[in-house]
Parts: C-alpha cells; structure tokens; sequence
C-alpha cells in the first residue's frame, strides 16, 4: 500500500509538474504575441493613411483619383490647406480625405483654424459667411478659397409636384482644382463663340470648365479681324443657324495653324450647316444626311436613335474604356470619313454598329426601319483631326450631347469625354474631370439589348428557377415520408 501510494503521488508530482511547465510555457507565448501585438499597432500608428485604411464605400469617396496623384506628384512650391472648423465639428469624411493628400505630397500640408480661436482669419480671403469645414487653399500670394456649399453640394428639383434632393461629395474635386489653381500662373483660355443662336453651356459642363481653371469668355468672329493670341481652344456649341462664309474661313486657317477648336453640333429640324461643315470636308469628312439609328440593339438604349456608340482607344477616351461607361448621343450626324486626305489625321473617338443607317427623312422620319434612299453605316459620331501644321479639332455630331439628361444618363461620362478633348487639345492638365461622388444614386446606363435580357431573367428564368427547385424538395420529402 506504501509502494502504491507513493507512486501515485510521484504520478501527481509529474503532472503537476508538466501542468505548470505547459501554463508557463503557454504564458509566455501569450505575452510575447501580445507584446508582438502592441509593437505592430503603435508602428501601424505612424504608416500613411494611404497604407492603413482600405476604402470600401460605394462612391469611394477616401480615396482619390489618378489625376489628383499627378498633381501632388508634379508639385514644386509648398501647399498650405487652412482648414476653417471648430473644435469637435470636423467632418470625418473631410478629414480623412485631407490626410490623405498630407501623406501623398510633402509639399501639402493642413492646418486647422479654429474660428472661435481666429474669429477673422478668414476675412483676409473672403468676404462671405465662412461655415464649418470650409477650405482656404493658399501658395505665396495665390490663394482659392472653398466653401462647405462646394464640397458638400446639394440640388433640389420638382419633379410631378414633389421637390427632391440629391447630393454629392465634391471634395477631391475642389481641392484639387484649388491646388492646381494657386500654383499655375498662366491659366488656359476658352472662347466661346456667339452669334448664331448658340445655347448657354449646361451647368455641370459649365462647373467643370471652371473647376478645371479655364478662363472663358464669349468670341463673336463678326467683330474682330482674326482670332485672339490668347485663346487656347475656341467651343463651338449648339448653334441653332449656320457661320458665315467668312467666320468659317477665319477658323479654318487658325485650326491648320495651331489652333485648337472643339464643335458639339448635331442635326436640327430646317436648318442646315454647309459653312460649318465645311471645316470637316477640308479634312475628308463628310457630314451625312438625315438622323443615324441604330438597328443593333447592343448600341442603343430604348429608341434606336439614343445611341450608345462603340468607344475607340484614344488618349481622350481611354478613361472612359477603363472606368466601363458609355457616351450616350442623342440624335446625331453620320460622319464619313475619306480614305484619302492630304490636310491631316483624322481619329474616330465614337463609332456605330455595322447595322447603323441614316434615316433621310431626318425629324420627320414615321419608322425606324431602313427604307431605301437611307445611307448606310457604320458611321463615327466624334471624332479627332489633327492638321499637318499641329492645330487640333474634336467635333461631336450630337447637338444635346452636354445636356443635363443625357450627361446623367451617362454617369457623367459625356462631360468626362467633352472635358478631357479640351484637356487633350490644350496640353494634358490633370485637374480636369474629377467628377463630384453621388451620395444617393448613379443612373446604370445599359443598351437595349441587355435590358431585355435582364427582363427575361428576373420575370421568366429566376421565378422559373425558383418554382423548379420547390417542386424537386417537395417530391424527394414526399418519397422520404413514403
């Protein structure tokens, strides 16, 4: 009984041995992963916020784009961000967004100014009522200052009697454009010619053009002897008459010399353009007769003259290919272009299906199917030309091609498209078209033929599915039951 109880006691003595060896053991691990732990978190603290957090919000709207990272990279002269706010009233989308051009340029850099601390700081910028999270963008003696109203912009509308609201996220835009602004001394300049009907610019196009720091001013060719020295780029925009004779010649030559032009006009109802159009037959285009429609109906969405035209590969329209969006134009001309051209190069931007024809019935057409007389596509719809002396030209054969509607409908690619030609014509300024992030909605602009698919799939195949699948566990349970 001795021997056994002994044993049993030097059993104990080793477990307990073992025991306390393994919780040792285990202890140690323990706070050695736990140190490991702490050591990691105190250095993720001082990584970039670029490196630390993923965006994962549906408009993105913590990160920036591409644009944004080659103007802080091109960045020679310091940035300073006064940030105007209360202590305790910081926007936490802002703040993130600003720390995040801190960690992307060394020449950017955020101070707060807490308005109950500096109540008339902002008085040596503006004059206006300065809110919350307001911006003051400022390098040597230039200086841009940006409200909440811009960062945060609301619009309201009516729509059948009820009022809406819809918002969007703007910042990156603006401050971006701000940076761009206070260190370029010499900025870009647009005329916009008048004097023959022409409609005022949309307001998102408009709103672009400035974020983008060009100057615009109104051109009339009637008054003047030949085009200002200081245009950059003269626009051309829905002209509801015909140029002259002469106004026409004039842009011609300042075109093949140098110039740069850029023309957003589409068919209209009795009224016809031979002076204007014959700045493309100059360069082998021919301007077709009649309303082109499409009869493949992956390049149109619901009537065949809505056009969802095909994308070509250029510097202008590679950003639209990469972000998948489509240009959508709404009753346009078919261009031709020739084979043989001495003048220049020509580049087709957009471009119809095979199936695409021009109705020469135009506005009075009463079907959308080919009769004959109608031309035959496929035809472009914008294209590129560059004359032999370096002049520039992009003409967009849609006359509402900048339309509020049909810009929406396209998720902002047709202001995209029209901001990066000018961009592309004037020399490349990457503060151009960074669109503002919607905070409610974007439209999903899709052709015809995939709408019905997706019809047939939700109303036909799912249910379909759905019932199938019912029907095989109500069988196999009734057999279990049997």
């Amino acid at each position: 009984m001795g021997k056994n109880s002994e044993k049993k006691n030097n059993s104990r003595n080793t477990l307990n041995r073992l025991a306390f060896q393994g919780g040792s053991y285990s202890l140690i691990i323990t706070a050695i992963v736990l140190a490991v732990l702490i050591v990691v978190n105190v250095l993720a603290t001082t990584l970039p916020s670029t490196w630390t957090q993923l965006d994962i919000s549906s408009a993105q709207l913590y990160s920036v784009t591409s644009n944004t990272k080659v103007v802080l990279n091109n960045l020679q002269d310091d940035v300073t961000i006064y940030w105007i706010v209360q202590s305790g009233e910081e926007n936490t989308i802002l703040e993130n967004l600003l720390a995040k051009y801190e960690s992307l340029s060394d020449h950017i850099s955020v101070v707060k100014k807490n308005p109950d601390v500096y109540p008339t700081f902002a008085e040596q910028y503006t004059d206006e009522e300065v809110s919350n999270n307001s911006l003051i963008v400022e390098c040597g003696d230039r200086y841009r200052y940006i409200p909440w109203s811009d960062i945060y912009q609301q619009e309201y509308s009516v729509y059948s009697g009820s009022l809406s609201v819809t918002s969007s996220f703007d910042g990156e835009g603006s401050i971006t454009s701000a940076i761009d602004y206070v260190v370029t001394e010499d900025l870009p300049k647009m005329y916009i010619l008048e004097g023959h009907g022409e409609l005022d610019l949309p307001d998102t196009f408009a709103d672009q053009v400035d974020k983008s720091n060009i100057e615009t001013e109104s051109l009339s060719l009637l008054t003047v002897d030949e085009v200002p020295e200081d245009a950059d780029c003269i626009l051309i925009y829905e002209p509801q008459s015909d140029i002259s004779e002469d106004e026409a010649t004039m842009l011609s030559e300042w075109v093949y010399n140098g110039g740069n032009l850029m023309v957003i006009a589409g068919p209209l109802a009795d009224v016809e353009f031979p002076n204007l159009n014959s700045l493309l037959e100059y360069y082998g285009i021919t301007v077709e007769e009649g309303v082109v429609i499409e009869a493949d109906r992956n390049n149109y969405a619901y009537y065949p003259y809505l056009l969802l035209p095909n994308i070509e590969s250029t510097n202008i329209t590679d950003a639209l290919i990469d972000e998948n969006y489509y240009a959508v134009l709404c009753i346009s001309s078919g261009l031709t272009i020739s084979d043989s051209n001495e003048n220049g190069t020509v580049t087709s931007l957009l471009t119809t299906s095979d199936t695409s024809f021009s109705k020469i019935a135009g506005y009075a057409l009463d079907t959308y199917e080919e009769e004959d007389g109608d031309i035959d596509g496929p035809f472009s719809v914008a294209v590129s030309i560059e004359s032999n002396e370096g002049g520039r030209m992009v003409w967009i054969s849609a006359a509402a091609f900048l339309d509020e509607y049909y810009n929406s409908y396209s998720s902002g690619a047709n202001v995209d498209l029209a901001i990066n030609a000018i961009s592309d014509m004037i020399g490349e300024r990457e503060a151009l078209a960074i669109s503002s992030r919607s905070l409610d909605y974007s439209y999903l602009t899709i052709s015809e033929s995939t709408a019905s698919r997706l019809k047939l799939l939700m109303i036909g195949v799912i249910p379909v599915i759905y019932i199938g699948i019912g029907a095989i566990v109500l069988i196999r349970r009734r057999r279990s039951q049997k």
